[in-house]
Parts: structure tokens; sequence; C-alpha cells
């Protein structure tokens, strides 16, 4: 069996291992399901109306598995996996979508707090500097978010069909340029490979031929190296050039994580004047009202007011860096006034699908980091972080909100953390033994082909269930305001 056909089957028995569950529970039919619910109804949870944790059932043990494989696989590309998870909570859990959202968001906290923590110890692969593009991320994250907040608005508009139709064919062509990409990253790798140990085998071959004729002159080579290590930057950039790799070499460097918390601090202290759900806005704020509006568009033009102060610094940075002689490697950025705009912008589309179709932003991000040419672990290392901030911005808005049904959000937390970790550590060795990292490229197109069948199959599920008579409330200001 070729690699390329070894891969596409793995991925394909994982694709089937985290599907049969959701997919078994659904086709046993109304009646079996009715007797599952029957027997978990004993003890309802007072938030959600769903059976509290204990005591377990099949349907538990089902979720939770189909839950682990799903974090595993996603785990390797850095995605948390929230298209898997809020289909398999609905589907095998029985959870309503509203409740499935927060539970998926705590387990992909926990995955993610996971991931960073991992991935901080981890370098870049070309270069002696931090895993993750902070560059990238502090530029691509503010109009995420305001993208995020647009589409928002505009899921509570749409028709529930339009947006289901609408997923699956984005999810769908995501997943087939993601694994195009993965498998064209594979076969250059291979050529790569090939190359290496051609080259290798002709310099043995020319230092024997070299060294039988009594031509290798060690003190030539030691002159040519010491000329080549004393030329250099001019001595008046030497010192900027030291700092800027001193800065990537950090893991977290300070300030560029003071201006993403800061903006995510900035988003939920907004989302918790607004207030929602068991939670009133504390200042009295009335969805609809100027106060919403106001508030609503400071959010909006603080988000993209970071951008544009980011996209400066880039460009600035840049300039510093082509004065100082500072040697870019594969998959680096050259920022200038185009491409701090033409980036943005595409994140700012990529927001939108995130907040139209409740989707979390690594699942879009992912795949468009590479799309744009980013070494795969890079764009794992990268989306982790971004997932990171989101989450937690999430859980304490769902927390705050009394959307979480604390004992199902305190036992899947602890099931991301560890099966985030297993996929990791599954990943990094794989990655080491064989010297492809084309795998988180397939890992994150796995995640997103999941996602693209189980949100399809939910959103089927949802439609029949509003065709019941759970309609969708419409507007802006529907129920649940």
């Amino acid at each position: 069996m070729t690699p390329r056909r070894r891969v596409v089957v793995v991925a394909a028995c994982a694709a089937l291992a985290a599907c049969a569950a959701p997919l078994a529970v659904v086709a046993a039919g109304p009646a079996a399901r009715r007797r599952l619910d029957e027997m978990a109804a004993a003890v309802l949870d007072g938030v959600t109306g769903h059976k509290t944790f204990l005591p377990t059932d099949f349907r538990d043990a089902a979720g939770f598995v189909a839950a682990a494989l799903g974090l595993m696989i996603a785990a390797g590309g850095g995605i948390g996996g929230g298209g898997m998870l809020v289909p398999i909570y609905v589907l095998v859990l029985g959870f309503k979508p509203k409740f499935a959202i927060p539970l998926s968001n705590m387990t992909v906290l926990g995955g993610a707090i996971t991931n960073v923590s991992m991935n901080a110890q981890k370098r870049h692969p070309l270069a002696d500097r931090s895993l993750v593009d902070w560059d990238l991320l502090i530029l691509m994250e503010p109009l995420t978010l305001a993208g995020a907040l647009v589409g928002g608005f505009v899921n509570k508009l749409a028709p529930e069909l339009v947006i289901t139709v609408l997923l699956v064919i984005l999810l769908y062509l995501t997943s087939e340029r993601t694994l195009k990409k993965g498998f064209k990253l594979y076969a250059k790798e291979t050529a790569q490979f090939s190359a290496a140990m051609e080259l290798t085998a002709e310099i043995a071959a020319e230092e024997a031929a070299a060294e039988a004729e009594g031509l290798l002159d060690d003190d030539d080579d030691e002159r040519s190296k010491a000329a080549y290590d004393a030329a250099g930057p001019p001595e008046e950039h030497a010192a900027a050039l030291a700092a800027i790799h001193a800065e990537e070499a950090l893991a977290f460097p300070p300030w560029k994580v003071g201006v993403l918390l800061g903006m995510f601090t900035l988003t939920v202290a907004m989302n918790l004047a607004k207030g929602g759900g068991a939670f009133p806005s504390p200042f009295g704020i009335e969805c609809g009202s100027f106060g919403y509006w106001a508030t609503t568009f400071f959010m909006f033009a603080s988000l993209v007011a970071i951008s544009f102060r980011v996209r400066a610094y880039l460009v600035e940075r840049t300039a510093l860096k082509d004065a100082c002689g500072y040697e870019y490697v594969d998959g680096d950025f050259h920022w200038d006034a185009a491409t701090t705009l033409k980036y943005p912008c595409v994140c700012f589309f990529a927001g939108v699908c995130a907040g139209l179709f409740g989707i979390g932003g690594g699942i879009v991000n992912g795949p468009l980091m590479l799309e744009l040419g980013v070494l795969p672990p890079v764009a794992g290392a990268t989306t982790a972080c971004m997932i990171l901030l989101t989450s937690t911005t999430a859980a304490t808005t769902f927390l705050t909100f009394g959307l979480v049904q604390l004992d199902y959000a305190a036992r899947l937390f602890w099931l991301g953390i560890f099966a985030t970790c297993v996929g990791q550590l599954g990943m990094t060795h794989l990655i080491k033994k064989t010297g492809r990292s084309s795998y988180v490229a397939f890992s994150i197109g796995a995640v997103v082909s999941l996602s693209t069948v189980l949100m399809g199959f939910h959103g089927l599920v949802s439609l029949a269930s509003d065709a019941e008579g759970e309609e969708r409330s419409g507007g802006i200001c529907g129920k649940g305001e």
C-alpha cells in the first residue's frame, strides 16, 4: 500500500469511527430514542432540562467516546473541533443546540489549554523562534472577531434552510482544498527527501575523491568560514536585529499577548454590558435600544481600530527587518501596505462565516492559514493559541448567562484536556518519525470533512424539528435575547 493510500485509509477509518455513534443513535429510530430518553429522565437539570450526568447511560458512553475520537483527530491540527462536537452532543447526548454549543466550548477550552501548553515547548521548524506566528495572530484576530459579530446578526435573520445549505457547501469546499493542500505538501516533502538523498550521495562522492587527491585544504575552509562569520549587518542595525530575534525567541511576547488579552477583555465586557439569557444587563440595556446598538458599534469600531494599529506596526517592523538584513524562511510573510489590507479582509470574511454558521474560528482560519502558505506546524500552533483566547471569552459569557450544565461541562472539560494530549503526542511522534509536517494539514482536513458530514446531518435534524413546531424566533431580538 502506497503512503498516500495509507493516509486516506487512516483518515477514512477515523471518520467512520467518529461518525458511527451519532449515526447509530439517529438510525435507531424515534421509538428507540424515546426509550433511551425515558431511561434517562429520572433526574433533570434545572438549567437545560436534560438529565443529570449521574446515573450515566449508553448515550453518555457513546457521546464521550465519539467526542474523544474527534478531539484526538483535531489535536494534530490545533483545531478545537467544535464543528464535530456540537452535532455529537445534540445527536448522541441529546442536548438542545442552545446548550450543546456551550458544552462544546467548554470541551474545546480544555483542549486549547493542552494544545497551547504543549506547543509552548516547540520551536519553529526552520528558525530559532516561537512556533506561534504572533504577528499573523494579532493581525488576523481583530477582524475575525468583528466579522463574527456581523455574522451573528445575519444568522438571526437568515432562514435555517439557507444557513444549513451554505454551511455544508462552505465546509465541503474548505475540506477539499485543505486535503488537496495536504497531498501537495506530502508530494513536495517526498521530492525534498529524494533530492536530499541524491545530494548527500553526490557530496560524499566528491569529498571522497577530493581527499584521495589531497585537494581538501582545511585552512582555507577555516579562513572562508571566519570571513563569512565576520560579514554581517551594519553596526547601526545589529542591535535592532538582535532585539527582533530576542522577541521572536519568546514563546509568549508580553505586549502581543497583552494586545490579545485586552481585545478579548473588551469583547467580554461589552457582551456582559448588553446582557442576555439568564443574565440581565447591569445597565438596563434592552435589545434593539439605542444603548444596545451603541455598545455593539463601539465594540466593532474598537476591533477595527486595533486592526489598523497592528497593520501600521507590521509595516514599520517589516521595513526595519529589511533594513537590518533579516533572513526570512519558508512560510514567512513580507508585510506591506497591500498584504496588511488584503489578509485582514479575508479574515473578516472568515469571521462572518464563523458567526453566521455558529462554528469556531479555528475551523475557518486553520485552513485559511494553510491556503496563505503558512507552514502546517505553525498554522496549527497559531490556530490553537487563537482558540484558547476565543474559547475562554465564550466560556466566560456562557457561564455568566447561565447556559452551561456544570456536571457535564466539568467532565467534558477534562475530556478535552486528556484527549487532546493523546492526539498531540501521537502527531508529534508521527512527525518526528517520518519528518513530514504535511500530516498536520491532513488532520485539519479530516476535522473539516467530519464537520461537513456531522453539521450537515445536524442541520437536517434541526430542520425536521422546526417543521414539527420548534420554529426559529426570527429577528435580531427574538426569544432568548
